[in-house]
C-alpha cells in the first residue's frame, strides 16, 4: 500500500537510496526495470499489487539498498490522536522535528519511528521505500501539535491539504508584549536571510517576497501583556514571531525577534528562556483523499505546565 500511487522513478530512488539518480534513469532507459513483466518509462504510476522487477547484479543491489537503522529512543512526546493513517503528537519545546547539522539522533521524527517500531507498525527490516514522517514542522522551542502520516497515501493527502491551505486550521497560543484589545488581520511579505537564519519583511513588489497571512484574537490582556490566539493562513518560517514583532507586540521570550530587555525580565521573573508559543489546536476542515473521514475533527493540545503557570501568574 505504501508504494502505490507514485512514479516508478521516485519509488526506485527511495528503494535504492545509495544509487546515483543517473544510474536509476539509465536502468529505466535500458529497460532493466519492468512492472508486471512489461517495460515502463519513468512516468509510470505504480498501482496496488504491481510487481516490480529489477535486472541488477546482486552485489550492486546490496551496495545501493543501504539500510535505515531505527534507534530505540526514549519517548518525550505524547500522543494526542492516532489511527491507521495518521499520528498527531504533542512536541515538547527544545526538541527538533527534523535533524540538522548539530543533531542527527534526538529528533521528534526519530522518536516517532522508534515508537512505531516498538508497536510493530514500522519494520525497518522490511520497509525499504516509505518512512512515516511529519507533514509540517515547529521551531525547536515551540511546543504543541505536529501531524505525521503513517502511510504513503496519508502523507500524500496531508501534503496536498497543506499545499491547498484552508484544509487544516491551525491555532496557536502565545503571550506578547503590550495590550491588544481587538482582532487583527496581518498581511505582509517576507524572505529569508539564509546565512543568518532570519526572516525579513519586504515590499509586496519584491519578486522573492512570500505572502504571510496571520489572524490574531486577544483572549486576555492587561496593561503589559496579551494572551493571543493566533491562526496562520500561510505557513512561513517564524511567521507568528516575525509578524507580531512587526506590529511592536513581540512574543515574550523570543530571542530572535523579541525585545532584549523584556526577555531578560521575563527570564528572571518566570524562568522562561525560550519563546512562549504553543500549537494548541488543529481542525480538519477539508480533508482530502484517504483522510476524508477526518472531516470536522478537532484535536486540541493543552499548554505545557510551565507555560500554563506563567499564563496564570501574568493574568491572575
Amino acid at each position: 500500500m505504501n508504494n502505490a500511487n507514485q512514479r516508478i522513478d521516485k519509488f526506485l530512488v527511495k528503494y535504492l537510496p545509495l544509487a546515483p539518480k543517473s544510474f536509476i534513469y539509465k536502468m529505466i532507459r535500458k529497460k532493466d526495470v519492468k512492472v508486471n513483466g512489461s517495460k515502463v518509462n519513468e512516468n509510470y504510476i505504480l498501482q496496488l499489487e504491481d510487481e516490480v522487477s529489477l535486472f541488477l547484479y546482486e552485489d550492486l543491489f546490496m551496495q545501493f539498498v543501504g539500510k535505515k537503522e531505527i534507534l530505540d529512543l526514549p519517548q518525550t512526546f505524547s500522543v494526542l490522536y492516532e489511527d491507521d493513517q495518521i499520528l498527531v503528537v504533542n512536541k515538547p519545546a527544545g526538541l527538533l522535528v527534523h535533524e540538522d547539522q548539530n543533531e542527527e539522533v534526538h529528533t521528534l521524527s526519530n522518536e516517532v519511528l522508534s515508537y512505531l517500531k516498538r508497536k510493530g507498525e514500522y519494520l525497518d527490516s522490511v520497509e525499504n521505500t516509505f518512512t512515516p514522517g511529519p507533514v509540517h514542522r515547529l521551531d525547536r522551542n515551540t511546543s504543541g501539535i505536529v501531524i505525521f502520516g503513517k502511510t504513503l497515501p496519508a502523507l500524500q493527502s496531508l501534503n496536498e491539504m497543506m499545499k491547498q491551505r484552508h484544509c487544516i486550521d491551525k491555532k496557536y497560543l502565545t503571550i506578547v508584549a503590550g495590550r491588544i484589545d481587538s482582532d487583527k488581520e496581518l498581511i505582509d511579505y517576507v524572505k529569508k536571510n539564509e546565512s543568518l537564519g532570519r526572516m525579513y519583511l519586504v515590499s509586496p513588489k519584491d519578486p522573492e517576497g512570500l505572502k504571510m497571512h496571520t489572524l490574531i484574537h486577544p483572549v486576555r490582556y492587561n496593561a503589559a501583556y496579551t494572551l493571543l490566539e493566533v491562526k496562520i493562513v500561510t505557513g512561513r518560517t517564524h511567521q507568528i514571531r516575525i509578524h507580531l514583532a512587526s506590529i511592536d507586540h513581540p512574543v515574550i521570550g523570543d530571542s530572535k525577534y523579541g525585545n532584549y530587555e523584556l526577555n531578560k525580565k521575563i527570564k528572571k521573573q518566570y524562568h522562561l528562556s525560550h519563546q512562549f508559543l504553543h500549537a494548541c489546536q488543529i481542525t480538519f476542515t477539508k480533508p482530502l483523499g484517504k483522510l476524508a473521514y477526518l472531516k470536522d475533527k478537532t484535536i486540541t493540545c493543552p499548554l505545557p505546565e510551565k507555560l500554563d503557570r506563567i499564563k496564570r501568574e501574568i493574568f491572575n
